[in-house]
């Protein structure tokens, strides 16, 4: 498959998996594709935790709440670290983002699943930090996001999107 087709294929699944094991090697090709990212000034704020652990997957989804991603054999958990870089901006988020999204294109070139989860762990109710706590990360790292990684149990239908004419132009906005 081609990086374009990579890339127009994937999309995010919130299904169930099967029970089918996500090999240490492929978690392992998935973070370095993750980290070779590019980063603002090259400050390399994110950092990866990949749980194929069972036991530790069922720590982390009990306090992942409500559940999502439950019977992934695995899960790569997203850290940040704040760091300032070009006068003082931190670009972290774009760090982070940049990697969730490599390892998205290579979770669907190996053949899995996942869906991107920030918004649902990042909120008022810190599920994030108790994650984080679980698996030991320092204070000065956050933990931003978890990816599911396994075997889709079902086929899903990519969600419909706006035409290119509607999002993409030549030179200028378009003025009509």
């Amino acid at each position: 498959m081609s990086v374009i087709d990579i890339i127009t294929k994937r999309h995010s699944y919130r299904g169930k998996y099967n029970s089918s094991l996500v090999s240490r090697e492929d978690l392992i090709t998935i973070m370095e594709a993750g980290l070779a990212a590019p980063s603002g000034c090259n400050m390399q704020t994110t950092s990866l935790i990949a749980v194929d652990d069972k036991d530790v997957l069922d720590k982390l989804h009990k306090v992942i709440e409500p559940p999502v991603g439950e019977t992934a054999p695995a899960m790569i958990c997203v850290l940040t670290q704040r760091i300032n870089a070009y006068r003082d901006k931190c670009f972290a988020v774009q760090d982070y983002s940049a990697a969730i999204e490599n390892m998205l294109l290579v979770i669907e070139a190996l053949g899995y699943s996942s869906c991107w989860f920030e918004g649902h762990i990042t909120d008022e109710d810190k599920i994030g930090y108790q994650m984080a706590q679980i698996l030991n990360v320092p204070d000065d790292y956050e933990l931003v996001c978890f990816l599911p990684v396994g075997v889709a149990c079902e086929e899903t239908a990519a969600p419909k999107k706006r035409s290119f004419e509607e999002r993409a132009w030549f030179n200028s906005f378009p003025t009509d």
